[in-house]
């Protein structure tokens, strides 16, 4: 299947749903609440369908469950009678079923993020494999080719971590004399990664950086707390981490764009779909770029992405060039149709 590419720098329901003008009723799916890139793909979601004009009403289902769960949401969206399913799946393959019912229903359906297996749907997502590979290599290059690392994956199964695997894995191949010293799955939950990395420097045992599928702030907090040396750290483009990489002394670092902001241009995607305008290609990538902290050009890069408007956790990347049209006030209010 051809790709298109992008360039980037009931329920158990939280219903964000109002009479805001004749329009679309689209339907959102998350398995994941209280990651910060999560909540601001949310927002970019509830931002984007407002600034639309299209949407009548927003329906959206974002809980801490699995796959299983999530199939109940997508059924019960299907029974809303939603014009389109705009979803972040918690497994590729699990899902078919319910996305299937969903099409055959008439509805279209676009996964965000990560990727799904189910014939007909849409993807709009980040291109996992390159945010992995980019970082990977950056880090195996600023150890010279040699080194122990650690390497902290996001959710088990999912396909944005089976994807950052990789990638992770094709720049390892690249460097002989990469070890990963520790493998640990941090779910993509804060207080999970931190513990696990205060965890491991309490063992004792040496290593000379850190890979992180995005929970990165806590990581360098860590290291602080514990008096540990830094270590080169390789994380997402999240304020709080990119912040780190101007101000913590000492620390060298990479930060890979992962713009939370494909939610909402999976609505617009929706949107343009079931306006007629439908996509040459099922999938979409929109192409990640990483900003480090050890060159003059880097500094000068993450001195210019520095937004202490944001949450911490949030991506600074808070928009989608040619998918998303709401503002900087937009996305942090976090309203959708009808406010």
């Amino acid at each position: 299947m051809r790709q298109l590419t992008l360039t980037a720098a009931g329920f158990a329901l939280g219903l964000a749903s109002a009479t805001f003008a004749e329009g679309y009723s689209i339907g959102v799916s998350n398995t994941v609440q209280g990651n910060g890139w999560r909540e601001q793909m949310i927002c970019a979601m509830r931002a984007q369908a407002r600034v639309s004009g299209e949407v009548e009403k927003l329906v959206v289902a974002h809980r801490n469950t699995d796959a299983a769960g999530q199939i109940e949401d997508i059924r019960n969206l299907i029974e809303a009678g939603v014009d389109a399913i705009v979803l972040n799946p918690a497994n590729p393959d699990a899902l078919n079923s319910a996305i299937k019912d969903a099409i055959d229903a008439g509805i279209v359906v676009v996964a965000v993020d990560q990727g799904v297996t189910a014939e007909g749907a849409y993807i709009l997502s980040n291109n996992q494999s390159e945010y992995a590979y980019l970082g990977a290599r950056w880090l195996f290059e600023r150890l010279g080719g040699k080194g122990d690392v650690i390497y902290m994956r996001g959710a088990a199964g999912t396909s944005a971590d089976n994807d950052r695997h990789d990638g992770f894995s094709r720049a390892l191949a690249e460097f002989a004399d990469i070890q990963v010293v520790h493998e640990v799955f941090t779910g993509w939950q804060q207080d999970q990664g931190k513990q696990q990395i205060f965890d491991f420097i309490a063992t004792g045992i040496p290593f000379d950086g850190v890979w992180t599928s995005g929970i990165d702030n806590v990581i360098v907090d860590a290291f602080l707390e514990s008096g540990a040396p830094l270590v080169p750290i390789v994380g997402a483009d999240n304020a709080g981490f990119v912040a780190m990489l101007q101000d913590v002394e000492g620390l060298q670092g990479a930060a890979v764009t992962n713009p939370g902001s494909v939610g909402g241009a999976g609505i617009t995607l929706a949107l343009r779909i079931l306006g007629g305008d439908v996509p040459e290609s099922r999938t979409v990538l929109v192409e990640p770029v990483l900003w480090e902290n050890t060159s003059e050009d880097g500094r000068e890069m993450i001195a210019a992405a520095q937004n202490p408007s944001l949450d911490p956790e949030w991506p600074v990347s808070v928009s989608v060039p040619g998918w998303t049209t709401y503002s900087m006030d937009d996305i942090i209010a976090c309203e959708g149709p009808g406010g």
